[in-house]
């Protein structure tokens, strides 16, 4: 995973804690979107029900021990660059769905409290493997996010993986 490039004064982890918290202060708090985009963590949490808290303490540092703040870094910095370039993406699928982290960085649109869905079916700290976030967007414009990923990552350390089923009897 390479490594991603944290604004002055920040890691990996403190940066997405940043993002994830101010992310909950606007999806479950009392603050607009705008607002909760220039809160301290220490800010943001006076606006986040306890519950959520919990469960974002709980994610993080999951996602913490297991060393993959700079993963969850890199699918939102790409996924919110194709939104904010008008790509259109799906909601979120399979277990990334669970995360509540994923919810707060805008990976997923789908509220895992809401829907009663479990981080662990997505990341267990039992079973050590690597997440796997599934995405669908825009089929047209797929080379566009290809290019933002290697120009900002570098060509080698991006790859594509498809997925490919074909019919027949057994």
């Amino acid at each position: 995973i390479p490594t991603f490039p944290t604004p002055k004064g920040f890691n990996e982890k403190t940066y997405l804690d940043y993002l994830v918290f101010q992310g909950l202060a606007w999806r479950y708090g009392d603050v607009s979107q705008e607002a909760a985009s220039s809160m301290t963590v220490e800010e943001a949490r006076r606006h986040i029900p306890a519950h959520v808290l919990e469960r974002a303490d709980y994610e993080l540092g999951v996602i913490d021990r297991m060393g993959f703040n700079g993963y969850f870094l890199i699918v939102q910095d790409f996924i919110n660059w194709g939104k904010n370039q008008g790509i259109i993406f799906g909601p979120g699928r399979g277990s990334a769905a669970g995360s509540i982290v994923s919810y707060a960085v805008r990976i997923t649109e789908l509220d895992p409290l809401k829907y009663d869905l479990l981080f662990e079916r997505f990341l267990n700290p039992d079973r050590v493997s690597m997440p796997d976030i599934d995405m669908d967007f825009e089929d047209s414009r797929r080379n566009e996010l290809i290019d933002y990923v290697v120009l900002k990552y570098g060509d080698d350390k991006v790859s594509a993986i498809i997925t490919f089923g074909t019919l027949g009897a057994k």
